[in-house]
């Protein structure tokens, strides 16, 4: 059976192999010299105090401060080895953990829309460069120290044995007591911290309304709880990394008190008797150091696991062959569109076509699917039935990269990006003064730049601080003019304009017309119906009528006139 494809997690860590194995060989030598204390002392006491001879005792110092320098190097390289894995990571997974991010929150509707991927990857960088770690490639060399041990003497040995399996104990001890109520912690924290960030991004409506007390009790209730889970875990770690110490140190006096015994029974040197004391202290200390670290060791864990899951979830968008950039042909075959992760269709069995350079004014009642086509026809939700293609081609089968420059997009909710307004209807690219001024113009909002006190060179916050609501639309309509894309659709672009804003909208879409671009737009005033070539009406999700606007309109004016027309005769009867 062959072994199942590695994640790219893995994959990532797999480049890295080389350096791991870089510092497992630093770390040889570094636990080789660790025993330097322990024979300097052998040697001063058997050799040096013996003899009472003072160059014995200066060559064993020299050769120790030499053997300690370099101890002091490689530890340092290998510190440094760590520090340049974490970076390769960065490196290698930062920009796919965006993505996938940016992936998470597409197919969630902005649910789940959060940085945490990102955090985690810092904080496993943070784990890799820190000391804990090194406690994992020193843990292998317990065994080495404890055959020397038993060289010294067997009692030596079996007490370091003895010694290390009752940390090894405690280790798995803290590791149950712990394990839980941390990962509890971390789940509740990264609830908490969600809940938060969509209060404060609606903090104008918490305030108006009064809200800051129930949500500040909400936050309360969430942050009381990690308190009480973290609290659970760190005093059952406290307590265990207690025992830990204190029977290290312990076992370090006895140790001395068994090697003055055997020296008074004549069975091994003065010098052993200290040296076996230094060397069960090395001995213990990685088992030592792994239960200080266990807590980052499991939050490690956690951020690993939980990366691990969101690579394997959210697949990296594949290579596809460039297209031909699109005329604008749209085309609806039996489309039916669910929200993200949810399986209960908005609309059901959508089937149309729009020629290249057509415009179609989209309508129906509130809840009856009009801004769920407007993000199917863009690739953003897609479907669970039928397709949407563009010149032939299934939405998303076009590289979003190439399609999106050809793409104009006017959602509800305008959402504008920490820069300037010439960035924000750039689109962040490379920055085109006179295809920003072309667009600006276009959707009337040039003259209102240049009033600004920095004109297109104002800076704006993420929310569009500073600007009204029809502002924010017309460099929202700007920017998705920008460079007289080929599919333009505009959902409710008329929501916040004044008459003048109006106006400008008739405009930008006359001249969307004139150059050949293909329109929707969703809309529930009628008076920009005027400039369409078309109309679909939805109704609970079904298209209810579709073509030329003139037949359409009519025939919806005849229905709500008969409508209209039998309501009286109802009542009557």
């Amino acid at each position: 059976m062959s072994a199942p494809p590695r994640t790219e997690l893995e994959n990532a860590l797999a480049v890295c192999k080389g350096s791991f194995l870089s510092v497992g060989f630093f770390s040889f030598f570094v636990n080789l010299l660790m025993l330097v204390p322990s024979f300097y002392m052998l040697q001063v006491y058997d050799r040096a105090v013996g003899s009472g001879s003072l160059s014995t005792l200066l060559m064993l110092t020299l050769i120790m401060l030499l053997l300690m320098i370099t101890l002091g190097g490689l530890e340092w390289v290998r510190s440094r080895i760590m520090v340049r894995i974490s970076t390769r990571l960065e490196t290698l997974l930062g920009q796919r953990l965006f993505d996938a991010s940016f992936k998470q929150a597409l197919n969630t509707g902005g649910m789940n829309a959060s940085a945490q991927p990102l955090s985690d990857l810092s904080n496993l960088r943070q784990f890799l460069t820190g000391n804990g770690l090194f406690a994992f490639f020193d843990t292998p060399w317990i065994p080495i120290y404890l055959a020397v041990m038993f060289i010294f003497h067997p009692w030596y040995g079996w007490l370091g044995v003895i010694s290390a399996l009752l940390l090894v104990g405690l280790a798995y001890i803290n590791d149950k007591l712990t394990n839980s109520p941390l990962h509890a912690a971390n789940r509740e924290h990264m609830a908490a911290t969600t809940f938060t960030n969509k209060s404060l991004r609606n903090a104008e409506v918490v305030e108006s309304m009064g809200m800051l007390g129930q949500l500040r009790q909400r936050w309360s209730v969430r942050v009381h709880k990690v308190l009480s889970l973290q609290s659970t875990a760190s005093d059952r770690a406290g307590a265990i990394s207690a025992i830990s110490k204190t029977f290290r140190q312990i076992v370090q006096s006895l140790v001395l008190g068994l090697g003055a015994y055997l020296a008074i029974q004549h069975e091994i040197s003065s010098g052993l008797m200290i040296a076996g004391s230094i060397l069960l202290g090395r001995a213990l200390a990685p088992i030592d150091q792994l239960i200080g670290a266990w807590k980052g060791f499991i939050g490690a864990r956690s951020q690993y696991d939980r990366l691990h899951e969101l690579l394997e979830k959210i697949s990296a968008e594949p290579q596809r062959m460039s297209l031909p950039a699109p005329q604008g042909a749209v085309s609806v075959q039996n489309l039916s569109v669910a929200p993200p992760e949810s399986r209960k269709a908005i609309i059901r069995g959508l089937t149309f076509d729009v020629a290249a350079g057509e415009s179609v004014g989209i309508i129906g009642p509130s809840g009856s699917g009009k801004s769920t086509l407007a993000r199917a026809l863009l690739g953003i939700w897609p479907p669970i039935a039928g397709s949407v293609r563009l010149d032939g081609a299934d939405i998303t089968q076009w590289r979003r990269d190439e399609l999106g420059p050809h793409i104009g997009y006017l959602p509800q909710d305008i959402e504008l990006f920490e820069g300037t307004i010439s960035e924000n209807i750039s689109r962040f690219a490379s920055l085109d003064a006179q295809a920003v001024v072309a667009a600006a113009r276009m959707a009337g909002v040039h003259e209102l730049v240049l009033q600004l006190p920095e004109g297109y060179d104002t800076v704006i916050g993420a929310n569009g601080g500073g600007l009204s609501g029809g502002q924010r639309q017309r460099i929202g309509l700007a920017r998705a003019l920008y460079r007289q894309p080929r599919l333009v659709v505009l959902d409710e672009p008329n929501s916040n304009l004044d008459d003048i804003g109006e106006k400008m909208l008739a405009q930008a879409l006359h001249k969307l017309k004139q150059s050949g671009a293909t329109v929707f737009v969703i809309t529930h005033r009628p008076n920009v119906l005027a400039h369409v070539d078309k109309l679909l009406v939805l109704n609970n999700g079904d298209l209810a009528m579709y073509g030329p606007l003139k037949q359409v309109w009519a025939k919806l004016q005849n229905t709500q006139q008969a409508a209209a027309n039998a309501e009286p005769t109802s009542a009557q009867q």
